[in-house]
């Protein structure tokens, strides 16, 4: 009896691990295939130029960063790909745990993919032909999160303004993104895009870096709540003056909850292909 519950025990195991090297495997074919999607989606804007007489009317604060993270005639990036590793938090009440994650840019048509991983899940966040989709997966076989709709369109737009810092020739003006002024140290940055208008409030600082992005971002599919980036450490990678560090955090009524804190080892621009 004991010899048979044995067998059936490993017989047990050895299906499940079976099923998580499947899993693991038409996972990763999703991701090669939308990574593939969403370059194949942009345009090329790589002929463009960046000069200092677009800044000319800009909030002072905005030429200061713009002139500072980019050099006259840096051609504008078209594609983006990155490796990070930091921490995630789920839950304001729950521990961190380490997370390693990649992610993927356009800049002439708005849109992103990130996965990062963790011991126990790997989340997906995307923003591919105008659809915002965030996937968690637990040990690659159950999917726990599947969230769509308007407010996740809201939520990864607004994810790929900001973390546009990585990429800032998308963060001159165009006619989709203005700059507002709102005093010596932030204005306001806009962008309107497929019938969807978003904005931040950006601070920076006397070096001319931005520190701080603030806006109204759907916590959940209803409650509208106050989300701030944070940008720190910044180095000049393959010409361009970007942050290295970015933490993520809710201004809940709780208190606040950080839930983000990623740390740049790996990014290159213009290479549209997965790593």
């Amino acid at each position: 009896m004991r010899r048979t519950t044995m067998t059936i025990i490993l017989l047990i195991i050895v299906f499940v691990i079976i099923a998580v090297i499947i899993r693991k495997k038409v996972l990763s074919n999703q991701h090669n295939k939308e990574v593939t999607e969403l370059f194949s989606l942009s345009g090329d804007i790589s002929n463009k130029t960046f000069n200092y007489q677009q800044l000319e009317g800009l909030p002072k604060p905005v030429q200061r960063y713009l002139k500072h993270v980019l050099k006259e005639g840096q051609p504008y990036i078209n594609y983006v790909r990155l490796i990070h590793n930091g921490q995630f938090k789920t839950d304001p009440k729950k521990d961190w745990v380490e997370i390693k994650g990649e992610q993927y840019f356009t800049a002439e048509k708005p849109g992103f993919i990130w996965k990062g991983k963790t011991s126990m899940f790997t989340a997906r966040d995307l923003y591919i032909a105008d659809k915002g989709r965030l996937v968690v997966t637990l040990l690659s076989l159950f999917k726990i999160v599947d969230g769509q709709g308007e407010s996740f369109n809201q939520g990864e737009l607004l994810r790929w303004l900001g973390e546009s810092v990585w990429f800032p020739t998308n963060l001159l003006p165009s006619e989709n993104l203005q700059w507002s002024p709102i005093d010596s140290a932030s204005a306001r940055l806009t962008f309107k895009y497929n019938n969807i208008e978003v904005s931040y409030d950006v601070s920076f600082n006397d070096k001319g870096e931005i520190t701080q992005m603030k806006t109204e971002r759907y916590f959940g599919e209803k409650n509208l709540e106050t989300w701030v980036g944070k940008f720190r450490n910044y180095k000049e990678i393959n010409g361009v003056i970007i942050p290295t560090e970015i933490e993520a955090i809710w201004k809940l009524k709780e208190g606040d909850y950080s839930y983000v804190r990623f740390n740049i080892r790996k990014i290159e621009y213009d290479e549209p292909v997965r790593f």
